[in-house]
């Protein structure tokens, strides 16, 4: 099985928590490791979007796929924005 394949297997086991919550992720790009990510809908304006990511994402990724040392978004929204908003199950 191709590498990407296995990140998004890997991403398919958390999917229906980040979509719980109006968000989902998707893979932009793999390379030397590294799995660059797009945090969409709710994840890419929640300023949770960083524990989310470290604690679930990049978490499950690595478990899945050990060659991964790295995984980064490239919209994390910090939680000072002024636009960041909470999951509705924080609401």
């Amino acid at each position: 099985m191709e590498i990407k394949d296995r990140v998004e297997k890997a991403l398919d086991s958390i999917r229906p928590y980040l979509e719980a919550d109006g968000g989902n992720v998707r893979v932009l790009d793999i390379n030397d490791g590294l799995v660059r990510l797009e945090l969409l809908g709710a994840c890419g304006n929640c300023p949770m979007s960083t524990m989310t990511l470290k604690a679930g994402v990049e978490e499950a990724i690595k478990k899945a796929v050990p060659e991964i040392t790295a995984v980064e978004a490239i919209n994390i929204t910090s939680p000072d924005d002024a636009n960041a908003q909470l999951p509705e199950t924080m609401r």
